[in-house]
């Protein structure tokens, strides 16, 4: 609706600050409406001490960034199979950790769904989008690698025909996308437990995203990317300490999907993995620390994740945000340098 299709990197930028504002301006709404009802953050009772006063912050604010999301697109982007695809994925994953967040509340603790069923949901996306990215998106079910090296991931394949239509089952690679989606979606929700810190690293994330899909010629995933951004920009402004909301598992899970769908689409799964490098080492921390613990009894970590290690050693919690807003930022001009050797 808005921008000259002929001016790509002005509708990606437009994008950016039309997410922003949307999820600024509706951000404070939300907000008293989730006080006016009460629903507020469950805080660890194993977690750092001065995190006890966050008990009953608004949560949910993933909602919001979801909206910002979807309506920046249907004004900006111009609707593609892709485009649907990535949308569709990111908001199913949304609606997945909605309700962990609603039966969190609900529960009044801070677990929600059990593991077991939380991967049950993200499985059924995961195959789903696989799916329809490899039978009608064209995205070829093989990973490369910096050097010119590509494995293939077709090898393993089913195929069937529906009416004059044959589709594949790449079986290998499906499982490689399940890891990369759901490996995320955690390991986003995992870097969500600081004010503005799954919020920042995200955001830089998908600026690098929407740069990768703006080069592979791909000017709506270029939006939904600077969308992400966008609305993230909009929710820290709000999340920042002292967080008056929390994007919760709504907005951590639908992040890290959109995420990684955005590294499958554009075939740079291998970059995604170092530009997401900060998810990975907050996800490895807590890995290290429970198999250290039940094989040792000791723990390597003061806290995991690994952020709350840092909280443990004295950090100030913005201290330990921005340090980690830096990290993540290198981690991306990394990961943006290898998908140029990709080429």
């Amino acid at each position: 609706m808005f921008g000259n299709p002929l001016y790509p990197t002005y509708q990606t930028f437009l994008a950016l600050g039309i997410a922003a504002i949307i999820a600024a301006v509706l951000m404070p709404l939300w907000i008293r409406i989730l006080r006016f009802e009460g629903i507020g953050q469950q805080v660890r009772a194993d977690g750092p001490q001065r995190h006890l006063v966050k008990q009953g912050t608004p949560t949910m604010g993933g909602v919001i960034i979801l909206i910002s999301v979807v309506l920046t697109c249907i004004l900006m982007a111009r609707p593609s199979l892709e485009l649907i695809a990535v949308i569709g994925a990111t908001v199913a994953t949304g609606a997945l950790g909605l309700l962990d967040d609603a039966t969190s509340v609900a529960h009044g603790r801070s677990l929600g769904l059990t593991p077991h069923a939380k991967m049950i949901g993200l499985t059924l996306i995961c195959f789903a989008f696989c799916f329809v990215a490899v039978n009608f998106c064209g995205v070829l079910p093989e990973v490369r690698f910096p050097g010119g090296l590509t494995i293939d991931l077709s090898v393993l394949m089913t195929a069937f025909e529906i009416g004059d239509r044959a589709y594949y089952i790449p079986w290998l690679y499906m499982i490689f996308t399940w890891l990369l989606i759901a490996g995320f979606s955690n390991a986003v929700n995992l870097t969500d437990g600081l004010d503005g810190l799954a919020g920042g690293t995200s955001m830089i994330a998908m600026l690098i995203m929407a740069a990768i899909a703006f080069l592979h010629g791909d000017p709506n995933l270029s939006i939904f990317s600077a969308s992400c951004a966008g609305a993230c920009i909009g929710f820290l402004w709000f999340n920042c300490y002292p967080a008056s909301i929390f994007m919760g598992d709504t907005g951590s899970l639908a992040l890290g999907a959109a995420f990684a769908c955005m590294g499958i689409v554009t075939n740079t799964e291998i970059s995604s993995l170092i530009i997401g490098g900060l998810f990975i080492v907050e996800t490895l921390s807590v890995m290290i620390q429970v198999v250290s613990f039940k094989l040792t009894g000791k723990r390597v970590f003061l806290m995991a994740p690994i952020h709350h290690h840092f909280e443990k050693l004295g950090w100030a919690e913005t201290k330990v945000v921005i340090r980690f807003w830096i990290v993540a930022a290198a981690f991306g001009a990394l990961g943006f340098a290898i998908f140029f050797q990709l080429g």
